[in-house]
């Protein structure tokens, strides 16, 4: 076997290739694979499941129409790549040459074969196209779930010429993509990095604070020094000009305070400062208005040395903001090490929402760009770029929940990938990109608006934008950006997002005492149980909302985010009293019963339907899909003009940026019209790596309805008259007492007082149906009067006078308490429709009324369900195969 060739000995070979690419491209790949030193592809079986890493890989394309056709992928590799191979013939002309359309539909049928895969094999991380011996293009998604494939590692170096193979480090990432390409996504070591900053941050800022400084202080403080590590880290000040400042005065604090002090100031202005004995860049905005300093012991300022070891150009906005709100927050320090959400789950809704409705139109600009380059119209072909890449810098994206600006800072990145490439297109056209730059055409954060109630927060999402900026500026470009560098846009705005009023005032009584109620949160231990009840003592004052009204949000073109998590139930004891009193009649086509987050959906909605607001993207809990929520999409659905659902995932694992916590939550994205959308589906997890979970997904094609499904819209059916009075919730006790066990019910006689057979049931609740019975049994008294009771079944009277009554008299002074005071021995909801229903039937169907997934089963007639089964009157079989079928649960 003849050793491999030298990369000259490859170089040189292949510059003088010719053919076509049918011809060529098997051997080139072979060549490629022995020059980086990777195994060749394997010999194809008639399996698909064993062409692992084969040339001529089959996939199979399923059609809207039913139909299926084959498809070959040039090269495969699984979990690797699709390559797909095009030998470019010779140009006459550089544009030609340039806009030769064969490499953008190599692109594309790329990406196809990637996304017709089979589910089961997930996609490939990377596309690699491949103009036989001239050129090698890389794209990568390294989500995996057939997401748009961007270039890789930038616009500007994605694109490998033959004579680049000479360098080891391209050979090195080559090699890299056969073997880990994992292992080439920038945010794991990002994430590692960015998680050490915050844990050294965290320590400075609770040493400082013990110390008597002030939280807000120190936040501010520290803030501007990370963003001087950060600073000289890029270059945008002299290289460790800081950790230099620290070290030449770690024995001096106050010396090293007065210098600090000077050398923000001297950032905020600009020229020469006497701190660094050196000229420094003038930054503006509102970092360094104010340059306050903290005096620093040894030890803190070790620290701080600590944090500015790490290199600050690999940190990882995405999450950065996440973990700096945890750092610089004393309420949240304790969630530092708790997981964040990953960078992964954010762009599965960024990119439905904003990023590929813009790619969509960069491919119609890109086709009328390549039709006038052919026709030998450059300057029309310009004027075509120019106009998309103004278009682009216009666009406005809102998120109006925006925490610490993780799904701002991704939709920058991505807008700005999409950037690269059309600066890309205008300097392979004769333009240069500084032109661009000196006249402000370039996408930069004052395009992406947040609102946020935390003003920390808020101040972060500022932060974490330009750092996101500046790193791409950095990684693309050779210059300084404009001064100043940091600029005042006021896109983060520090606000409620839905309800805005003029002020509050103390609500009082007659007396003029103020109104109080339970805060909600403070709990004490009940001396019999040993459960958390709620302690009474801990009182807040309850404030009223002065002119409530909605708030209105900037005008933007996309809205995409993850407001905050608060059921209807758990509202008041949130937000207060009278905020929620305030919101609810302030949103009044917004049921009471849906939850906090669907304000947001309904203002985004309105928003989409009645101005320039393209699509809107929003995370809620899963349940969305419920009726207490889902009447808020059905109304926007059935609004003129209507909404449709672009795209949606019902069911897919989340992490809570706040403590971590691991929910369940679906995403959204409305747009109006009536068209079809993309409902993507979780059909498999499995852990990877410390804070995400790998997700399977499929997807379906089809108009999306309001319970989030495609097909049939079942939640839309209306109600059979057939099917009145057929069904109904369980009793509701409102008294414990009433439960006893099997043993219990024998020592009051059951099974030997005659006729309490029907009034000692066994008992059924909504867990019990899904798990193992509890083997509990319940008093039923319903039908007999006190007297009766007392008269044919003493031990029961009594025992339910001793465990019930006296709960019920505590509580008579409360709305419904006077009723259930005086009917003490009777359930609180006996269900007066329920018994009828069932009376003559030996058994029927039962369900719990909340289930992740909807099941039914048989009951017999001796057995009593709770206010969480829902009881079905009837007996058939048939009827239960129907509510069992799919299209019904």
């Amino acid at each position: 076997m003849p050793a491999a060739l030298t990369p000259a000995q490859f170089i040189a070979k292949w510059s003088k290739a010719s053919g076509s690419e049918r011809a060529n491209y098997q051997l080139f790949i072979t060549g490629l694979c022995d020059l980086i030193g990777v195994e060749q592809p394997d010999p194809a079986r008639d399996d698909t499941r064993d062409n692992a890493y084969v040339f001529e890989r089959r996939v199979q394309f399923a059609h809207g129409d039913g139909g299926e056709s084959l498809g070959f992928i040039d090269c495969f590799k699984r979990g690797a790549f699709v390559l797909e191979a095009k030998k470019i013939k010779a140009a006459t002309s550089t544009a030609s040459k340039t806009f030769d359309s064969a490499m953008l539909r190599a692109r594309g049928q790329g990406e196809q074969y990637a996304r017709a895969l089979p589910a089961e094999e997930g996609r490939p991380p990377f596309v690699i196209v491949v103009d036989v011996g001239r050129a090698i293009e890389l794209y990568a998604e390294f989500s995996r779930t057939g997401a748009t494939y961007t270039p890789f590692p930038d616009p500007q170096t994605h694109r490998i010429l033959l004579d680049d193979l000479a360098k080891v480090e391209v050979r090195d990432r080559l090699a890299l993509i056969w073997r880990e390409p994992q292992a080439l996504d920038p945010t794991r070591a990002s994430a590692r990095v960015t998680r050490e900053v915050a844990a050294h941050l965290a320590e400075v800022a609770k040493s400082l604070e013990a110390a008597g400084h002030e939280a807000q202080k120190v936040a501010g403080f520290l803030t501007r020094c990370l963003f001087s590590m950060f600073a000289e880290d890029v270059g945008l000040l002299p290289k460790r000009a800081f950790v230099e400042l620290l070290e030449q005065h770690r024995d001096d604090a106050k010396t090293l305070m007065r210098m600090t002090h000077a050398l923000w100031q001297d950032m905020d202005r600009g020229g020469f400062c006497a701190a660094l004995a050196h000229d420094v860049l003038r930054f503006n905005g509102k970092l360094f208005k104010t340059p306050d300093a903290i005096e620093l012991d040894r030890d803190q300022i070790d620290k701080l040395l600590e944090a500015a070891k790490a290199n600050w150009r690999e940190v990882e906005p995405a999450i950065f903001g996440t973990l700096l709100e945890r750092a610089l927050n004393p309420e949240e320090r304790h969630a530092l090490g708790a997981h964040y959400t990953p960078r992964a789950y954010v762009e599965r809704l960024v990119l439905p929402t904003v990023i590929e409705p813009l790619r969509a139109e960069w491919m119609d600009a890109q086709a009328a760009v390549l039709l006038l380059a052919e026709e030998g119209k450059i300057k029309d072909a310009v004027i075509a770029v120019r106009a998309f890449q103004k278009r682009l810098c216009e666009v406005r994206v809102l998120d109006p929940a925006c925490g610490s600006g993780n799904f701002l800072y991704v939709t920058l990145e991505h807008m700005k990938r999409l950037e690269g490439e059309v600066l890309n297109q205008l300097a392979e056209l004769g333009e240069g990109q500084a032109m661009l730059e000196g006249e402000g055409l370039s996408v930069d954060p004052h395009q992406f608006l947040g609102l946020e109630i935390n003003p920390r927060a808020a101040a972060i999402a500022e932060l974490v934008l330009w750092i996101g900026y500046l790193q791409w500026h950095f990684r693309t470009r050779k210059t300084m950006p404009p001064e100043p560098v940091l600029k005042d846009f006021r896109n983060i705005e520090h606000r409620d997002a839905v309800l805005a009023y003029d002020k509050t005032e103390m609500l009082t009584d007659k007396a003029g005492k103020p109104v109080m109620r339970w805060d909600g949160h403070t709990t004490k231990k009940h001396p019999v149980t040993g459960k958390d009840v709620p302690d009474e003592s801990a009182q807040i004052a309850v404030w009223r909302y002065l002119k409530p009204r909605k708030a209105k949000w900037p005008e933007a073109d996309f809205i995409v985010g993850n407001p905050p998590f608060i059921g209807a139930a758990t509202m008041r004891s949130a937000l207060g009293d009278g905020y929620v009193e305030a919101l609810r009649a302030t949103w009044k086509d917004v049921p009471e019963s849906a939850d906090f987050v669907m304000y947001w959906w309904q203002h985004a909605a309105e928003s989409a339907r009645k101005s320039k607001v393209r699509r809107f993207g929003l995370i809620t809990t899963n349940s969305l899909r419920q009726t207490f929520n889902r009447r808020v999409i059905e109304a926007q659905m059935a609004a003129k003009p209507s909404l449709s659902l672009a795209f949606a995932i019902p069911d897919h694992p989340w992490v809570d940026s706040g403590d971590g916590a691991a929910v369940r939550i679906a995403m959204s994205v409305g747009e109006t019209g009536v068209q079809p959308g993309r409902l993507v589906t979780v059909v498999d997890e499995s852990e990877e790596g410390e804070d995400a979970l790998a997700v399977m997904l499929v997807e379906s094609r089809g108009r999306i309805n309001a319970d989030l499904t495609v097909g049939a819209d079942v939640s839309g059916a209306k109600a059979l008259k057939a099917n009145e009075g057929i069904s109904s919730p369980g009793v509701k006790l409102h008294g414990a007492g009433f439960i006893v066990t099997p043993v219990q019910a024998r020592q009051l006689g059951l099974g030997t007082v005659t006729g309490l057979e029907r009034h000692i049931r066994a008992y059924r609740n909504g867990r019990d149906l899904t798990d193992a019975p509890r083997g509990v049994m319940v008093i039923d008294l319903f039908g007999l009067t006190e007297d009766q009771v007392r008269k044919r079944f003493p031990e029961v009277y009594q025992w339910v006078l001793e465990r019930v009554k006296p709960e019920r008299d505590a509580k008579a002074d409360t709305k419904d308490g006077a009723g259930y005071a005086r009917l003490w021995w009777l359930h609180g909801k006996p269900r007066t429709e329920l018994r009828p229903m069932l009376n003559g039937l030996r058994r029927f169907i039962a369900t719990g009324e909340t289930a992740k997934h909807r099941t039914f089963q048989f009951l017999g007639d001796d057995i009593l369900p709770d206010n969480m089964v829902i009881a079905i009157a009837l007996d058939d079989p048939f009827a239960m195969g129907i509510l069992s079928s799919r299209i019904h649960v």
